[in-house]
């Protein structure tokens, strides 16, 4: 039996939501999905960390690196792989992001679910 991760999934488009999770529960993963920066910041501020925290860039309201730096600044989720998946694929972006704290960067575009999820468990399995 594979390791059961708890994923936190943050996007504002919920069709690419709805699959990715779908995706990660099929697989017996547990998956709270967040259509924004605020509603994830407040579940990380209230409850245990998740193993790893997929996020979108592009979002209204905090976006995703407004999530990263609020995390990094509150030490919010220090266990967490901090993953990007994101159609935003510019050097200076991925840059950004893995200066905030991301340990993974999936752009949307190039990778479907599958690859998507089989990337998240490489990453939350690697060791730190």
């Amino acid at each position: 039996m594979n390791k059961i991760y708890r994923l936190y999934l943050v996007d504002d488009d919920r069709f690419l939501l709805d699959m990715y999770a779908v995706k990660f529960k099929a697989a017996g993963h547990e998956v709270t999905a967040f259509s924004g920066g605020e509603e994830v910041l407040k579940a990380l501020r209230e409850s245990p960390a998740p193993d790893a925290l997929l996020l979108d860039i592009v979002m209204p309201g905090i976006d995703g690196f407004g999530v990263l730096e609020a995390i990094h600044a509150e030490k919010l989720a220090p266990s967490a792989k901090l993953i990007v998946l994101s159609n935003q694929g510019q050097e200076s972006d991925i840059t950004r992001a893995k200066e905030l704290g991301a340990v993974g960067y999936i752009i949307k575009a190039s990778a479907i679910p599958s690859e998507v999820f089989s990337e998240t468990i490489a990453i939350i399995e690697k060791p730190a």
